[in-house]
């Protein structure tokens, strides 16, 4: 299959804009007057925060607003006066507890790195003053350009943030301070951003067959992997690819693995390889394909790195790259696509780093793989991160919790491969097979109990 470009195709709701602080400056700064009209900026923000913690917490009379001495403190007095005004309770303060509501009004958007211990101590009181917290932009102590967290920072149960969403909120671990979000409308102008969040509309990109089309012209997948008691994982990523409508799928599995294979699948076409004849049978099968999946449940032997590398290096074909193949990858030249698919841990081992520090620092990890490995990196959770070389990141946090389960990544990996097959260009078709993955997951009637064929059988809906 001849692939088109659908790098122009998605439509203007398929991403929605996230903020990094010089990018809200920027909004601020192209406002009308500005910066003498900052103070009606400033009013505008604090009358929707203080609107948005009334409404959120109907039965609340007493609300304690901690500010800090910027920008992101003046919203909070201005919340301070409508609260009041609104006949409710409200006073400025550093002392938290026995109120019934906390307003965190204490860092905003251009925080970064640790808070100091007197600040930290403040935060510490925020958490533990016994009542939900309403953070106003951002929760303090988190970075809303990456996400991250050096040191103390507020648990929010509501975070009332201006314009548009912030990188922080929607990234690990920043996301999971900010509790529920509300963006308020504060008049500004929308701006190009450099990273995007992938909305559900994104899946209007994916090809669908025609007419015309025959299985030969819908998508044909390779997948290769399957070892002794993982056998399943190459089952669950063939399946998942012809549920996300490609037309011809390959397994390429070892010898010692194709009955399991076989009885497990109907539909597609089955290969079997040894050590002595595993890279030609490759390379053959390769031949009929446009889109190539490796690595679910291939194994770690010594000899596994050394085949996934040579086949990378000699099949021209749009690869997504997963699991045990990730084991020991390094950086290669490849004339065609390539997409890695590793969870926090992998991505640890590639980078050469803890896997703690990845959690800590998702953004930073998953651009920095692109750039290391010339590839497009998706990096898997709540906040599953696409990022591709030189290029602003992709945040996909559709997938509910019920995703954490054996072998939703294998699912993910052949619908990915499914749309490289279709043609799709690499951070789209990751971005949207993400999507797809995360509502697929949606659409199984049981979320406790889910497991990844769930999901795979959800898959047509999901792209209905």
């Amino acid at each position: 299959m001849k692939g088109t470009d659908f790098s122009l195709s998605p439509s203007p709701s398929s991403f929605e804009p996230l903020y990094t602080a010089a990018e809200m400056r920027q909004a601020e700064e192209r406002f009308p007057g500005y910066p003498q009209t900052v103070p009606e900026l400033m009013e505008r923000a604090g009358t929707a925060l203080a609107h948005e913690a009334i409404h959120a917490f109907p039965e609340a009379r007493r609300f304690a607003v901690v500010c800090g001495g910027g920008s992101n403190g003046g919203d909070g007095r201005v919340a301070v006066r409508v609260i009041r005004e609104a006949g409710l309770e409200a006073v400025e303060t550093n002392e938290p507890a026995g109120y019934d509501v906390v307003v965190d009004a204490l860092f905003g958007t251009g925080f970064s790195g640790e808070p100091r211990p007197e600040a930290a101590a403040l935060i510490e009181r925020i958490n533990t003053a016994g009542a939900p917290v309403v953070a106003v932009d951002v929760p303090s102590g988190v970075d809303s350009s990456t996400g991250e967290a050096a040191g103390a920072a507020v648990r929010a149960a509501l975070t009332v943030t201006f314009h548009g969403a912030k990188v922080g909120l929607v990234v690990a671990p920043g996301r999971f301070h900010a509790g529920r979000v509300v963006v308020a409308d504060i008049g500004l102008d929308h701006l190009e951003t450099a990273a995007r969040r992938a909305t559900e509309q994104l899946l209007g990109v994916v090809p669908r067959r025609g007419p015309q089309d025959s299985k030969y012209t819908a998508g044909r997948v390779l997948v290769v992997g399957g070892s002794p008691g993982m056998s399943g994982a190459v089952c669950l990523a063939a399946e998942a690819a012809l549920r996300a409508d490609a037309g011809y799928v390959t397994v390429a599995t070892p010898r010692d693995v194709l009955p399991v294979v076989e009885a497990r699948l109907l539909e597609p076409v089955k290969v079997a390889f040894g050590p002595e004849d595993a890279l030609t049978t490759l390379r053959q099968a390769a031949e009929r394909a446009d889109a190539l999946a490796l690595g679910p449940g291939l194994g770690r032997e010594p000899h596994v790195a050394r085949l996934v590398r040579e086949l990378l290096e000699s099949v021209h074909l749009p690869a997504v790259v997963d699991a045990d193949a990730l084991f020991g990858f390094a950086p290669m030249h490849r004339a065609a696509p390539t997409v890695l698919t590793p969870h926090a841990g992998e991505l640890a081992r590639l980078l050469g780093e803890d896997s703690s520090w990845v959690s800590a620092h998702r953004l930073e990890a998953a651009t920095r793989a692109a750039g290391r490995f010339q590839a497009v990196v998706l990096l898997k959770g709540a906040d599953t991160i696409v990022a591709g070389p030189g290029r602003g990141a992709v945040v996909c946090d559709l997938g509910p919790p019920s995703l954490a389960t054996a072998g939703s990544g294998d699912v993910l990996t052949g619908v990915i491969a499914a749309f490289l097959a279709k043609g799709l260009e690499p951070v789209l078709a990751a971005s949207a097979g993400a999507i797809a993955h995360g509502v697929a997951a949606s659409l199984v009637p049981h979320q406790a109990g889910l497991v990844a064929s769930d999901v795979a059988a959800a898959l047509p809906r999901a792209l209905s």
